[in-house]
């Protein structure tokens, strides 16, 4: 019996993978390169050559230190925005309740 329940978690852990897969998108190397061209990057490296002139770090130090901090601003507008969503959904429910 354990065994039937090994094999459905592993069916259901194979078809997870499965999904991920399809939502991959196949020109991650075209867009890449797009980014990598843009002005944007472009302004992304002054920024890490500032970054690393101003706080007297490597450069690697100071671009790591840029894409967690965009990485920081990313996550909390994330939550700010499910916790808004979070606060409307109970509110309707509140609503309809009454």
């Amino acid at each position: 019996m354990m065994s039937d329940k090994q094999d459905a978690i592993q069916l259901l852990n194979t078809a997870v993978i499965k999904s991920k897969e399809k939502r991959i998108n196949a020109t991650y190397e075209e867009r890449l390169a797009k980014i990598c061209n843009s002005p944007v990057m472009n302004a992304l490296l002054v920024a890490v050559d500032h970054l690393s002139d101003e706080q007297k770090v490597s450069k690697d130090h100071a671009a790591v230190q840029l894409i967690e901090t965009i990485r920081e601003l990313d996550s909390i507008w994330n939550d700010y925005v499910l916790m808004e969503g979070i606060g409307k959904l109970k509110e309707l429910l509140k609503n309809n309740i009454h």
